[in-house]
């Protein structure tokens, strides 16, 4: 049993591949858990898919592809905001059609500047081929917005709770909302070469979801959804060199697993334990 554990932690791809993992594990979910509270889980997916244009312009470009990727997700969500605040539309059909816009778009670039490879490192990442550099900028970025995250706590909490009231007490609203949309945006660059930028979304959204089941408490979501997320990367690894399968997927499938069993078998909440507490 020892073996199976230990026997891949030979290789330094897999080593770099699980400490990327637990940087994921553990930003994802308390990003996450701000979404799922304020209701804007599908922002997380708009802003991935507004990053796409400016990955493609900035590999065609030779430079820093985070560059190009963060320029771009602000670009998205600052128009997201732009229709919200200056129209009656409201804002699930702006975020639609702001996530319809730049990904046609980033498709369009891809096609024309040819670089056709981006769109598959897109998709689906590949966490056995980070690098020392690829794990320290995920660090960076975790390190960052975690202790963001603890400074601010208490001010994201009444912003996140009561928006309206926060902005009357003198919290500069608008400063937070852009904050905010960095750090969504951040996140899915930090996990786009463990499991791209799409499946980011299942991890943005997954642990913090079954967190979300088993506990009441803003930080208690964090706090277990990051030990979800930890557990769901570590596992997904595994299964990845194992069963030759690719790694992004992997750790999905098990992030999906694990919701899908607290939904049906959790004792408080479950729907299984439900209906056999109701036969009883």
């Amino acid at each position: 049993m020892l073996d199976l554990i230990f026997q891949p932690l030979q290789y330094t791809f897999m080593q770099r591949a699980i400490e990327i993992g637990l940087l994921v594990g553990i930003l994802c979910p308390v990003v996450g858990t701000y979404l799922i509270v304020q209701r804007m889980a599908l922002l997380g997916d708009v802003i991935a898919h507004c990053v796409l244009p400016g990955l493609s312009i900035s590999y065609f470009l030779r430079i820093d592809l985070l560059i190009g990727a963060f320029v771009s997700g602000i670009l998205g969500s600052f128009l997201i905001s732009g229709i919200r605040a200056q129209t009656r539309i409201k804002a699930d059909s702006a975020m639609a059609l702001t996530f319809s816009t730049f990904f046609a778009l980033g498709v369009t670039l891809i096609s024309v500047l040819k670089n056709r490879r981006l769109l598959d490192e897109f998709l689906f990442g590949d966490i056995l081929s980070i690098t020392n550099i690829d794990l320290l900028r995920t660090g960076i970025i975790t390190g960052v917005i975690l202790l963001a995250v603890f400074i601010f706590y208490k001010e994201l909490l009444f912003y996140m709770f009561d928006h309206t009231a926060a902005q009357a007490s003198g919290l500069p609203v608008n400063t937070i909302q852009f904050a905010f949309m960095a750090a969504v945006t951040l996140t899915i660059i930090a996990s786009m070469n463990a499991v791209g930028v799409i499946l980011a979304i299942a991890m943005l959204i997954g642990p913090a979801l079954t967190a979300y089941l088993l506990v009441k408490e803003l930080y208690q979501m964090m706090l277990v959804g990051a030990g979800i997320g930890i557990f769901s990367t570590t596992l997904g690894i595994y299964f990845s060199y194992y069963q030759n399968l690719p790694s992004g997927p992997a750790i999905v499938l098990v992030t999906s697993a694990i919701f899908l069993t607290v939904l049906m078998f959790d004792p408080a909440s479950g729907l299984v334990s439900q209906r056999i507490k109701a036969k009883f």
